[in-house]
């Protein structure tokens, strides 16, 4: 099975952790050279944030992609500013999961929730967002579900719209469950650094 191979590679990943502001942060660094940092809430174990970088062709870190938690910012020049500026309006996707599901927000949505669906796409491993006045269109996977080489279940996916922000829940299967139960049983055991970021550390 695809899952408990995913959990070998994350036990097999040099772990750092650190407690701060009332969370786990916890940084992996893979044998190929792939990072992941989490952010977990003390008192519950939730999920709060997860990105990924790896390093270039010269062997340096590349920039950190943001898989769950909030879109990373960069401050920059003035043309970054004017972007940023200008989409301040524009629709904003970001991941955030509950104990139970996967859960994604798409924020400045305007529309009627009535104009809304949200559908899977099994051949192309992906959940869809559409609208009946064709003024917003997303596609995007579960990254969660292809580490496990699980299938999508249409019947899992369900949305609800308010406050201009169209909210899409994935319930999690058992298997993925499971395996984040037995992590957090690891993560626990990780004796956590008093200073430092934990972020690529790879003495």
């Amino acid at each position: 099975m695809a899952g408990p191979s995913w959990l070998e590679r994350l036990r097999g990943a040099r772990k750092t952790a650190l407690l701060q502001d009332g969370k786990r942060k916890v940084h992996y660094l893979f044998e190929d050279g792939l990072e992941m940092a989490e952010e977990y809430d003390l008192k519950t174990s939730q999920l709060l944030a997860r990105k990924w970088r790896e390093k270039n062709a010269l062997g340096s870190c590349g920039k950190w992609q943001v898989e769950v938690g909030e879109p990373t910012m960069y401050p920059g020049g003035a043309l970054e500013s004017e972007l940023i500026k200008e989409s301040s309006s524009s629709p904003i996707f970001m991941r955030r999961d509950t104990q139970t599901s996967f859960q994604w927000r798409i924020r400045n949505l305007p529309y009627p929730k009535e104009v809304y669906s949200v559908s899977v796409e099994k051949d192309q491993r992906c959940c869809v967002v559409r609208t009946t006045n064709k003024k917003y269109y997303k596609k995007f996977p579960i990254p969660d579900l292809d580490r496990f080489q699980l299938p999508l279940d249409a019947a899992a996916l369900s949305f609800t719209y308010a406050n201009a922000t169209l909210i899409i829940t994935y319930r999690k299967p058992q298997e993925i469950l499971a395996v984040e139960e037995e992590l957090q049983k690891e993560l626990k055991k990780i004796k956590a650094a008093n200073d430092g970021d934990g972020e690529c550390k790879t003495q």
